[in-house]
């Protein structure tokens, strides 16, 4: 528990540390009006209390991320603990925060948009298909999972299908209304339920008090035959970097009435989420000690829902398991309507359309919702779609992630700023996305030494192409 105790204390210290030098990089001004304010439309520019705006910031970015992803992320062992320490405090924290803090200067924009503006006009299109795929990618996902949960809990009668048409329909309330009338109503509550259940669980591990491995001893036992890199650092997205969450960020972006209020809001939001991971991951090595991964009853391997759902139960009782449940059922659901809501925003922006009236929101969300409902039926009638669709989500969630890195090194290059904060996470998470599709079985499956070395070699030509460009500007810019 030493090594666990360790690493809690250091995301507390990282918010409070260099989260200041970070929002100390950006130079919020509290009496710039923002675009909450000035641009204010009643349906996607709307000013919102700030601790709404961090819980539904919260709920956004986290979804079944910092519980599942930790879950799976522990079956490599004590090794999680430093990515998720790490990759919150230097890398999740800063792009999240980067992210939202560049659309609130810039008018609210969308991430493509964003990319745009410091990669080039190529890579904002390049970036705007990519990311409405992922946020599309995320919708489809994200109604299975929950839809086959609810189905198992009620009558036969309510089948799967029923309850995807429900939950789809959802969706689109949620894509379509304004964001205070539907989102900014519930999401505080289910980000409640998310916080209390984390914190039951912290709990227990004190009360409990496991013998958890040491970092200094080891690793821990490694369950997962597949190699910690890159698999560990796709496994293990929302709890430390995502790319989704920066897409997610401008949303917030557009409620939030003070320039001042973006640490706690989009740092703040991160480093709670990894503060959940590393609560569910430290849970989950105590469960895998006890029971393995393999559930005896089944003899197949656990589920994070399955791992997720018996840990709340035994710990926390009646009242966990229901908080448990509604965890897993509704944080998927609520990442998915964001996620359609987010891809709904990124189409109007990048054709200038207006969506103040319903009749343009039904003209772009009518395209978005019929290819996430073609992905549906395929993950429904191929035995092998959704963990397709699920290995490719998590793919674009990190490459994304790594667009909108090197976007922010732009930035602050330009700015004249410390640009290492984000270019060092840029160079890293190259080498995972790179790495990850060259050795994935869902990639080109090349043996490990061959991956490896082709990995290093799009992290050498990524450090090669910035050292020219940054030459090439400082010559005709920065000076």
């Amino acid at each position: 528990m030493i090594t666990f105790s360790i690493a809690l204390i250091l995301l507390v210290v990282g918010y409070w540390i260099y989260g200041s030098y970070i929002n100390k990089l950006f130079a919020p001004d509290p009496n710039r009006k923002t675009p909450a304010l000035t641009m204010t439309d009643g349906v996607d520019f709307i000013p919102l209390p700030t601790w709404k705006i961090f819980m539904i910031q919260f709920l956004n970015i986290a979804g079944l991320g910092p519980i599942f992803g930790a879950i799976m992320g522990a079956q490599f062992g004590t090794a999680s603990y430093l990515w998720i320490v790490f990759g919150t405090i230097f890398a999740g924290a800063v792009h999240d925060f980067l992210a939202g803090t560049l659309s609130l200067r810039n008018s609210g924009e969308s991430l493509p948009q964003i990319i745009g503006r410091y990669l080039g006009g190529r890579t904002r299109r390049v970036a705007c298909v990519f990311t409405v795929l992922l946020m599309i990618l995320v919708g489809a996902v994200f109604v299975s999972g929950p839809a086959e949960l609810l189905a198992g809990m009620t009558p036969d009668s309510l089948d799967v299908y029923f309850w995807v048409i429900v939950i789809f329909l959802y969706y689109i309330l949620a894509t379509m209304m304004p964001i205070d009338k539907i989102i900014g109503k519930v999401y505080p509550l289910f980000a409640f339920a998310l916080l209390f259940m984390a914190v039951g669980i912290l709990v227990m591990l004190y009360v409990k008090s496991p013998d958890l491995p040491e970092i200094w001893n080891g690793f821990g036992t490694k369950y997962e035959r597949n190699p910690i890199f890159p698999m560990m650092f796709i496994s293990i997205a929302c709890g430390a970097i995502s790319g989704f969450h920066a897409t997610q960020s401008p949303l917030m972006a557009r409620c939030i009435t003070n320039e001042k209020h973006c640490r706690p809001v989009f740092y703040g939001a991160m480093v709670t989420e990894g503060i959940v991971a590393l609560i569910w991951a430290a849970a989950a090595t105590y469960f895998f000690h006890e029971n393995g991964i393999i559930d005896k009853a089944t003899g197949i391997a656990y589920s994070g829902a399955k791992v997720a759902t018996d840990i709340s139960k035994d710990w926390l009782g009646t009242f966990g398991g229901i908080l448990a449940i509604l965890g897993i059922v509704a944080a998927p659901i609520t990442s998915g309507d964001t996620a359609l809501r987010s891809a709904r925003l990124i189409v109007a922006d990048f054709f200038h359309v207006e969506q103040r009236s319903i009749r343009r929101r039904l003209l772009i969300c009518i395209p978005i919702f019929l290819v996430t409902i073609g992905l549906l039926v395929y993950s429904f009638g191929d035995a092998e779609g959704f963990k397709i669709i699920w290995r490719y989500f998590a793919w674009c969630n990190q490459t994304l992630a790594v667009f909108t890195l090197w976007a922010i090194t732009v930035w602050l290059v330009y700015e004249k700023k410390n640009y290492w904060v984000t270019l060092i996470p840029a160079l890293f998470m190259t080498a995972v996305c790179s790495t990850y599709i060259l050795i994935a079985p869902e990639g080109l499956s090349l043996p490990a030494s061959i991956a490896y070395s082709l990995g290093i070699v799009c992290v050498l030509i990524a450090i090669g192409w910035f050292v020219l460009w940054y030459r090439k500007v400082k010559k005709s810019y920065l000076r």
